[in-house]
């Protein structure tokens, strides 16, 4: 027999945990919501209301997956009526610069798209420049290097006298070359210069068709070379000069923007954050004591993003 205290106290438990239930149901459902206003760009209220969009390119062009679903977020937003997109990249992969370069001339044909190129715009960051209808550049910007590079170390005279002997069993005599392991022979380099050269092809014939210039000027300029922005202008390898202000004065002069409307960021989320999750493990592991691990595991993650493999369209002094 159960006293009428004793139910009353277990009614009043059951009560709190109804309670307890529920803000732990609208805790998660808030934090699905914030996700998904997050990975839409939206969690600025500003970007609630009609106005230009500012995406910064910037760093090594290597993986372009969270890019090109920002700028598809771009195409599809109605809130958007423009884009300015800030390019300070040396460049990177030359499929990554091939998809991002599509992805920008996909919202371009939907939207109003302009370049402003920063301290260095070459090579892939060039390709990712000549996207927009438009392109402004800082007087000192570094553009250009219109060009595909592959390399690899040579290593068969060190390993011989260190001694060493690399042994392989491949299915033919092109498999894994050209390789550091073995000399270059004439037949490896005849495939691979036409690898390069094919690419080569492409990116002189896209910037042909962007700047509106014939391949055979474009293949004068197009030896690797970089050129000042004041250089890139005179070579026609940009518009004009100059930086924010003259994109906004392009958009609402050429382009019919209202002059009303303000710049909000959209930014690509860290590839290597977990998001909330990844927050809530952050706090977890600094809890316990493992702090200087995780952010150890982060670092590693960063590093292993900035591996380049295949044809690669970047610019650095040597």
């Amino acid at each position: 027999m159960i006293d009428a205290d004793t139910l009353t106290d277990r009614r009043r438990l059951k009560r709190r945990l109804s309670f307890w239930r529920l803000v732990a149901v609208a805790a998660v459902l808030g934090a699905a919501i914030l996700a998904v206003f997050a990975a839409a760009g939206t969690m600025d209220a500003g970007k609630l209301r009609d106005h230009i969009a500012r995406v910064r390119v910037s760093g090594v062009i290597a993986d372009t997956d969270g890019y090109e679903k920002l700028l598809k977020n771009l195409r599809e937003s109605k809130r958007v009526k423009a884009v300015i997109i800030e390019v300070n990249s040396p460049g990177g992969t030359t499929a990554g610069s091939e998809l991002l370069f599509k992805a920008i001339r996909e919202l371009a044909a939907v939207k109003p798209v302009v370049t402003t190129m920063g301290t260095v715009a070459a090579s892939g960051g060039y390709i990712t420049a000549i996207a927009a209808d438009h392109i402004i550049a800082l007087g000192n910007t570094t553009t250009g290097s219109i060009g595909v590079i592959l390399q690899w170390p040579q290593l068969t005279e060190m390993l011989g006298k260190l001694g060493i002997e690399m042994h392989e069993i491949k299915s033919g005599p092109l498999k894994a070359e050209p390789s550091p392991f073995t000399p270059l022979r004439e037949d490896v380099r005849r495939v691979t210069q036409s690898l390069v050269d094919d690419s080569y092809d492409w990116f002189v014939g896209l910037v042909a068709e962007r700047r509106g210039m014939s391949m055979e000027d474009v293949r004068q300029i197009a030896d690797g070379r970089v050129f000042t922005g004041r250089q890139a202008v005179a070579a026609g390898l940009a518009d004009e000069l100059g930086g924010e202000d003259e994109a906004l004065r392009w958009l609402r002069t050429q382009r019919n923007i209202d002059r009303s409307l303000k710049i909000e960021n959209w930014a690509v989320p860290d590839s290597n954050e977990l998001g909330l999750s990844g927050e809530a493990a952050r706090l977890l592991m600094t809890a316990l004591g493992l702090g200087d691990f995780f952010n150890t595991v982060q670092k590693t993650l960063r590093v292993e993003r900035l591996s380049l493999d295949g044809l690669v369209s970047i610019w650095h002094p040597e």
